[in-house]
């Protein structure tokens, strides 16, 4: 499973790191056709929009796993190794938490807004937009399980969630 996982990340940073340069040719296009060119695209602002939120949310995914997301480190490491374990399943507990209020919305907002269209290219349905919410609160939730399943059992957390004195063996 955990050989699943890894792949996973891996696969959201690569996933990631395309969206980054879709972004970069998005934008790049745009001032193309509007300084060289002197003709204004009407969809590229919008959607260089749509993938940075996107890289946004699938960015967060791969920070979630890796532990860069915020949190008082500084604090946590002056506790006990014990308080540091519980300072850690609650951390991801309130994640795990909020991820699934991000997936209920995001679901919702799918529901609710699903037949509408992109404003300068009609042919998109905002419902594949909106995607991204419920598809990467459902991929952070799964970070959260894996971190938590390995803190209660001991093994190696991945990401931060590990306490330091674990780390240290204490």
């Amino acid at each position: 499973m955990r050989k699943a996982y890894d792949v996973l990340l891996k696969f959201l940073l690569g996933y990631a790191a395309v969206l980054l340069l879709a972004m970069l040719a998005i934008v790049l296009v745009g001032v193309f056709y509007r300084y060289i060119i002197n003709e204004a695209l009407s969809w590229y602002d919008e959607f260089a929009g749509y993938v940075l939120v996107w890289l946004t949310m699938y960015g967060s995914v791969v920070a979630l796993a890796r532990g860069k997301h915020i949190s008082f480190e500084t604090l946590v490491e002056k506790f006990s190794p014990r308080t540091q374990r519980v300072a850690a399943a609650f951390s991801v507990l309130c994640i795990l938490g909020f991820s699934v209020v991000v997936l209920v919305s995001g679901w919702e907002l799918i529901v609710e807004m699903g037949g509408e269209t992109a404003v300068s290219v009609t042919e998109v349905k905002m419902s594949w937009v909106y995607s991204v919410m419920p598809i990467s609160a459902a991929l952070m939730c799964l970070v959260c399980v894996v971190q938590l399943v390995a803190l209660f059992s001991g093994g190696e957390v991945p990401g931060e969630a590990r306490p330091k004195a674990m780390e240290e063996g204490q």
